[in-house]
């Protein structure tokens, strides 16, 4: 059996296409931007897809016959710690890593995978970041930290990732 993805934040899909290569399989999507959505209903036919991280809870997944993941990712919106943004930081409502860690912690799934943009590690003289990171510790996650600019992998641009 394919370990299993549940998608959140999902964007247009990269990270199932990416985990999908690696034989992952995706169960679920999240995600509510309407352009993103049609995207992932083309090439996801099959796949369910939520429209608000709030009501992702196991309960509902479970009544709609979809499995518990094996991975959960997200890259959860980064308008609060974006330098191109007002950089608001919890206090953005946009600020959802709370939903992301809610599902991560109904979910217990055997691999987490976080990423945003690169002023998550100083935003708030580097709180967020270490709440985060402690909020996986504590459920028993042990934490791998990776910063990725873009040009790294042949883009013409910077856009640092940390993952």
């Amino acid at each position: 059996m394919k370990p299993t993805i549940l998608d959140l934040f999902s964007g247009i899909g990269g990270f199932s296409i990416g985990l999908e290569r690696a034989g992952f399989k995706t169960i679920a999507f999240c995600e509510k931007d309407p352009y993103c959505r049609e995207v992932l209903k083309k090439h996801w036919k099959s796949v369910k897809l939520y429209g608000d991280v709030k009501e992702i809870t196991k309960t509902k997944l479970k009544a709609d016959g979809i499995e518990s993941p094996t991975i959960i990712t997200g890259g959860v919106p980064c308008q609060p710690f974006s330098v191109a943004g007002l950089q608001k930081g919890t206090s953005d409502s946009r600020y959802l890593w709370p939903e992301m860690f809610r599902i991560i912690k109904d979910f217990k799934s055997e691999w987490v995978i976080v990423e945003n943009v690169r002023g998550l590690i100083n935003i708030q003289d580097g709180v967020v970041f270490e709440r985060l990171c402690a909020d996986l510790e504590t459920e028993g996650y042990q934490i791998q930290t990776f910063n990725i600019p873009a040009a790294g992998v042949g883009a013409p641009h910077r856009r640092e990732r940390v993952w």
